[in-house]
């Protein structure tokens, strides 16, 4: 949990979901700079990765978060304002997140969406199940998720450059959250962005390819501008984004 050391009144949360066998303890880079700007970020530690069930613990750990924020604020000390929620996630954790904002899985018809959320960033996830690889599709075939029921507002960011092995399309396949979901949706493209999008998971983490300080502050500022934005909290900085949106 994390939370700005000044605080005027309730604060707007963000919860965030780590990729696929990440934890907590990552994403600082992203995390920080949202509570540097005043929200409250919760982050989740998903150890059920390797469950075939996995997919959907993940979602009732978000939503757990979302029924005892009164826990958040005894250990913060803080209010939270339960009006502005909202939920995000990088790779996997981009799928956690889109459940809370009507994705689903497979051929399931089981609507997880929360009508406390209010929008979501999605960050370098996963498209349709369809266009998985043969061994993705018989190692995970959660990573499955359909977009026609997602309504809720999101931003979608995708790199570019981001060539996942787990699919046979190319980068466009992290674009899918936001061509093939109805309702408001924004995205960015990171110009030679990989799958860390410049390193949000952090510049030790293992999984940073792309280090770069330009990269992670163009994320930071619009994912920043679009929370704002979207939580009705400031419009100023997401006017001037150069996005695409629908």
């Amino acid at each position: 949990m994390t939370a700005p050391a000044e605080r005027d009144g309730a604060l707007a949360v963000v919860v965030f979901s780590h990729g696929y066998g990440s934890s907590m303890e990552a994403y600082g880079p992203l995390t920080d700079y949202w509570a540097a700007h005043g929200f409250a970020v919760v982050q989740p530690n998903h150890t059920h990765d390797a469950d075939p069930r996995g997919w959907r613990l993940r979602v009732d750990e978000v939503r757990r978060v979302l029924d005892q924020f009164c826990l958040v604020e005894a250990a913060l000390t803080l209010t939270i304002d339960r009006d502005r929620i909202a939920v995000a996630g990088h790779s996997f954790g981009g799928q956690t997140a889109g459940n809370l904002l009507g994705l689903q899985v497979g051929d399931s018809e089981t609507d997880l969406s929360d009508p406390r959320v209010k929008a979501g960033v999605l960050l370098a996830t996963a498209g349709r199940g369809s266009d998985l690889t043969p061994y993705a599709a018989e190692h995970y075939p959660f990573m499955n998720p359909r977009f026609d029921h997602m309504r809720t507002p999101a931003l979608v960011v995708a790199g570019d450059n981001d060539n996942s092995p787990l699919s046979t399309r190319g980068p466009e396949w992290m674009t899918d959250p936001y061509h093939l979901s109805p309702g408001p949706k924004s995205l960015l493209t990171v110009p030679g962005g990989e799958h860390s999008l410049g390193g949000i998971p952090g510049y030790d983490a293992r999984e940073t390819t792309d280090e770069s300080p330009e990269r992670l502050d163009l994320v930071r500022r619009v994912t920043l501008a679009y929370l704002q934005h979207a939580l009705g909290i400031d419009d100023t900085a997401w006017k001037s984004a150069d996005v695409e949106s629908k």
